[in-house]
């Protein structure tokens, strides 16, 4: 039996109907095995009502969101007058110094954790955007997983690699991902010292950061080609969304490549077994 695994995981459970559905269509007819939720989601009550008990071995994780969307608490640091977050990636980076700042993105995500653990047992933990990547931030997220039992963070350590289809690279959204894949593999560095020093698992690699919005079949398979280290964890985060109507974006490819069969023989091939955060 190999000792690669490989874990596929959907962000933004939580946030749209069509999230949610995108989810339950992955888990039950695919090797979709993990998605992490946001408590701030506007389709929350619904994944946990409607989705969850359809998909029993899902493995759940807490995608805290300090970007988009409404606070759960009272944080004037991190939103405007009306309780919407209003900092972007780098205004967070350049903020992660303040204490105050700190405390409030503290206070912020032990309210999403807590909003979580009442009605799931999570065993993962990630963010929106990141954002939990930034190290004083990254610090603060293994505290309260530590806190709340929680024993797997992600980490981003995505090797570079090309894909023939060059209207994906030959994009400005591509070099901006480009360069935050380099940043936050200097994050990761630092941070799996961190997680370490917690007693956390992790992932060894990532996929998901360069071709952020770019992801398919094709995509995720050339990204699984370039780990050879075994034993080792991938994780690879995808955002599916799965639209009544038939209607057709990056989403629903990302979607797609979740129910792909082919692609699933392909990663066995590659070595890989289909794993979850449950089995790590």
């Amino acid at each position: 039996m190999t000792d690669k695994k490989f874990i596929l995981n959907a962000d933004d459970f939580g946030m749209s109907q069509e999230f949610n559905r995108a989810v339950l269509i992955g888990y039950s007819n695919g090797f979709l095995r993990g998605a992490s939720i946001c408590a701030n989601g506007p389709a929350f009550e619904s994944a946990v009502n409607e989705i969850l008990p359809e998909c029993q071995n899902l493995s759940l994780g807490v995608h805290l969101n300090i970007i988009e969307g409404k606070s759960l608490t009272h944080c004037p640091l991190l939103t405007d007058d009306e309780g919407n977050f209003n900092n972007g990636y780098l205004s967070i980076i350049l903020k992660s110094g303040n204490k105050e700042f700190l405390s409030q993105i503290e206070k912020e995500f032990r309210k999403q954790i807590e909003k979580v653990t009442e009605v799931a047992k999570p065993d993962h933990i990630d963010s929106h955007v990141h954002v939990h990547a930034i190290p004083q931030i990254f610090k603060i997220t293994c505290k309260l997983a530590k806190e709340y039992d929680i024993p797997y963070i992600r980490t981003q350590n995505e090797i570079l690699y090309s894909v023939e289809d060059k209207k994906k690279t030959c994009t400005f959204a591509y070099s901006l991902n480009i360069i935050k894949n380099l940043l936050l593999k200097i994050f990761t560095s630092q941070n799996r010292k961190t997680a370490k020093k917690y007693g956390l698992k992790s992932n060894d690699y990532l996929i998901g950061v360069c071709y952020t919005g770019m992801m398919n079949s094709n995509t995720l398979e050339e990204g699984l080609k370039v780990i050879e280290t075994d034993p080792s964890v991938t994780e690879c985060l995808i955002h599916p969304k799965n639209y009544p109507g038939g209607r057709i974006d990056n989403h629903t490819e990302e979607f797609n490549l979740s129910i792909d069969k082919r692609l699933q023989d392909t990663i066995y091939r590659l070595g890989f077994e289909i794993s979850s955060h449950k089995d790590i």
